[in-house]
């Protein structure tokens, strides 16, 4: 039925990151045939501790058929009269991606994708989900996705549930420091090839990342003061919606990109151009999972690369916020800037350096 390690994944799941009580309604969406064994094991487990688990399962292909023939009033229709009063009822979510491609969206027209944000994605997700569940979301492993990180099959498994069932209690305890930090820091730089870059984030509040939302999980987040971004940026390999770069590149002046160049500057400008949050950026972030330690063109592994920020174009979080309002939200890697914490330097390349963020160097974290 499935297999050891998706059991342990599915206990932890339900019961650290989503802190599943007996009773609660759980919607457990499945994208992709790939990780029925998870599904699984997430359904025993939810009975076992009599939970009653709501199950999605839903085909990459047909889903690419609706997102490529999707109107505002189709994806309006679908909201309205089938996820969202479900959603309304969900206490939890756990959402597994098990694609055998991720570029199967990639031939979905701009306006296509901007419906399926506006009238779909922001009521169902943005606004209810993401407010009023415990949720989680993570990929699952394949031989396609071991391609896309350049890894054996087996070595990429050993990887995926290593870096998956990490020891999150241990990482937030080594985040603290971090995060005392920056909540007495007013001014952030990053400086690096192809990147300087500098921004305000006075009294803006820091969320630890450590499991509960995320799997694999580890990064500690905020979001810049929305005019005080200024200067240039490089970023890692990345795919959104379908569309792959080899490597994005930003000019900022008063937190808004006025120039830019990509590996696909069409598909790049398309994006800059959804609405005008999406020139803008809604989150900061640290990298801090020991395990991951390369792009993997998968945006909830690679934001989490040890030595690694991410200033993310489009929406901010609610929780975390700046004002930002977008259809879009962008998880971009920068990897190995150094970090200046007014004007202190914190982490030189991908090694923190003062003695008490040392402890989140992968050497400490991983004894």
């Amino acid at each position: 039925m499935y297999n050891r390690k998706d059991k342990q994944l599915a206990q932890k799941i339900l019961t650290f990151s989503c802190e599943l009580e007996e009773g609660q309604n759980v919607m457990l969406q499945l994208v992709g045939l790939n990780g029925i064994g998870l599904l699984r094991a997430l359904v025993e487990e939810a009975r076992a501790m009599n939970a009653n688990p709501f199950i999605r399962i839903e085909d990459t292909e047909i889903r690419r058929i609706l997102s490529e023939t999707g109107d505002k009033n189709f994806w309006k229709n679908q909201a309205e009269a089938d996820q969202l009063p479900l959603m309304k009822k969900m206490d939890a979510f756990v959402g597994i991606r098990a694609s055998l491609n991720i570029y199967e969206q990639a031939d979905v027209s701009r306006e296509a994708n901007k419906a399926y944000a506006d009238y779909f994605v922001d009521p169902v997700h943005f606004k209810e989900r993401v407010n009023n569940t415990s949720w989680v979301v993570l990929r699952y492993p394949s031989e396609a996705f071991a391609m896309n990180a350049r890894m054996p099959t087996q070595r990429f498994r050993d990887f995926y549930y290593k870096a998956c069932l990490l020891d999150y209690e241990e990482l937030a305890g080594a985040m603290k420091p971090l995060q005392d930090r920056l909540e007495q820091t007013e001014h952030i730089r990053l400086k690096g090839e192809g990147t300087d870059i500098d921004f305000s984030v006075e009294d803006q509040t820091w969320i630890p990342c450590f499991g509960k939302r995320n799997i694999p999980d580890g990064e500690l987040f905020s979001s810049p003061i929305r005019s005080s971004v200024n200067g240039y940026i490089s970023y890692a390999p990345s795919v959104y919606q379908g569309k792959p770069f080899d490597f994005v590149k930003l000019d900022v002046r008063d937190g808004v990109v006025v120039d830019f160049d990509s590996s696909n500057n069409e598909a790049l400008e398309e994006i800059l151009d959804t609405d005008a949050g999406a020139r803008q950026f809604g989150e900061f972030s640290f990298g801090l999972n020991p395990v991951i330690e390369e792009p993997m063109h998968d945006i909830l592994f690679d934001e989490k690369i040890y030595g690694s920020n991410h200033l993310t174009l489009g929406n901010d979080y609610e929780i975390a916020p700046n004002g930002n309002e977008s259809n879009i939200h962008w998880d971009l890697v920068c990897i190995g800037a150094d970090v200046y914490l007014d004007g202190e330097k914190v982490r030189e390349g991908r090694t923190f350096i003062t003695d008490d963020l040392k402890g989140l160097n992968p050497e400490n974290l991983m004894q």
